[in-house]
């Protein structure tokens, strides 16, 4: 088992430790999503070591399906596979259970699927997701869920949560079973399970309650940012987290903005993870603490500056505003990668004073702060 230790508190929002057979993880901590391996954007491992990331996520599914976890397996595993030898947390495949609605059937055993590159047919229920997520030897292996639909209806949320109860039971025989294996890569692989329940407090609450039970490595919250309002987001967050075990670590997935973040950490939140940063970026949407710009923007032709001043990042260190946007209008991936560089150090620098701000016990006025800075920008199309 990998030991959690919580350093200091203020109110809900805990700064702790995760130490790691790969390495000690500082909470809170900003998970940088690279779903194949890779974080788009033309971002290598010597630049995700520049930009202060501690964790890289990569995708059970995608990794499955391209190149094959088998492949990975052979060649020594995701760490080596990808050269990076910090933590890595994998994803299940569950959250595909809900993106690839219209290409899957589920069912007590798993779930099958169509592949959405070339349509072949795919099972994958909890054994499977945690055979491949083993055979990726990732530090933290995510449990098997299905992550239903924030306006799916009642009976359907229950009925869903439960059968993720009961995968979640099996994801552990066979995690456990795994681990005991001499060809296994990670016989010290983590498992953390996911909490599921829609919008519903009780079938959340109950949830945790029973998957609490399972004594596992780590408890996400899963199934938020799938459609609800940002304030049912924090009314469950508020709701369910005092029900998760509070010496383990608090993942939240798939969340989300720079606002998101700093209201979940009120609420007791530790690991995040979004493609936003690398997906805005690819877009020229860059995140500073007076808010996001457009790169695009016509005023930003002339512009000499930095996209963030007194910012260290890969960026912001060489290049201008209207040398980023040249790049981005001529098409250039340098434009993209850059972009990307700036808003994932926002990001994990973002984290960092937030650790900070808790060692200093000052993270609430931190959090207002933050958030007045980077209200004060008028939105920007």
């Amino acid at each position: 088992m990998a030991e959690y230790r919580i350093l200091t508190q203020e109110g809900m929002a805990k700064r702790g430790e995760f130490h790691t057979v790969h390495g000690t993880i500082e909470t809170p901590v900003f998970m940088n999503v690279g779903t194949a391996a890779a974080i788009k954007g033309a971002v290598s491992t010597e630049d995700l070591e520049q930009i202060k990331t501690q964790v890289e996520l990569s995708n059970t599914y995608h990794l499955h399906v391209r190149p094959g976890d088998t492949l990975i397996h052979e060649l020594g595993g995701l760490h080596k596979f990808m050269s990076w030898d910090k933590p890595i947390l994998t994803d299940s495949g569950g959250f595909q259970v809900f993106s690839l609605a219209g290409l899957r059937k589920i069912k007590e055993e798993g779930v099958y699927f169509n592949c959405h590159i070339d349509g072949h047919k795919i099972f994958m229920g909890p054994e499977e997701s945690m055979q491949i997520q083993s055979h990726l030897a990732s530090t933290i292996a995510m449990a098997f869920d299905e992550c239903p639909s924030s306006v799916a209806d009642r009976t359907y949320v229950q009925n869903s949560a439960d059968r993720t109860a009961r995968w979640l039971r099996r994801c552990k025989t066979e995690m456990e079973r795994l681990n005991g294996l001499p060809d296994t890569i990670n016989k010290e692989q983590l498992l953390f399970g996911i909490n599921q329940g829609a919008v519903y407090e009780d079938i959340r609450i109950d949830h945790a309650k029973r998957i609490t039970e399972m004594d596992l490595d780590g408890y996400a919250v899963g199934g938020l940012a799938v459609g609800e309002t940002h304030e049912e987001m924090y009314r469950i967050l508020e709701a369910v987290v005092p029900y998760l075990p509070k010496d383990k670590p608090t993942y939240l997935m798939g969340v989300g903005t720079p606002a998101n973040i700093l209201e979940a950490v009120e609420r007791g939140v530790d690991f995040f993870d979004c493609v936003y940063p690398s997906r805005n970026g690819r877009h020229g949407h860059v995140y500073t603490n007076q808010g996001k710009l457009n790169l695009f923007n016509q005023k930003y032709q002339k512009d000499t500056k930095p996209i963030e001043e007194g910012c260290a990042c890969p960026a912001c260190r060489r290049y201008s505003r209207a040398y980023i946007r040249h790049l981005l209008k001529a098409k250039e991936m340098l434009g993209m990668r850059l972009c990307v560089l700036h808003n994932l150090y926002f990001y994990n620098t973002m984290m960092e004073e937030i650790r900070d701000s808790l060692d200093r016990g000052c993270f609430l006025s931190y959090k207002e702060e933050k958030l007045y800075g980077m209200g004060q920008n008028r939105k920007e199309s």
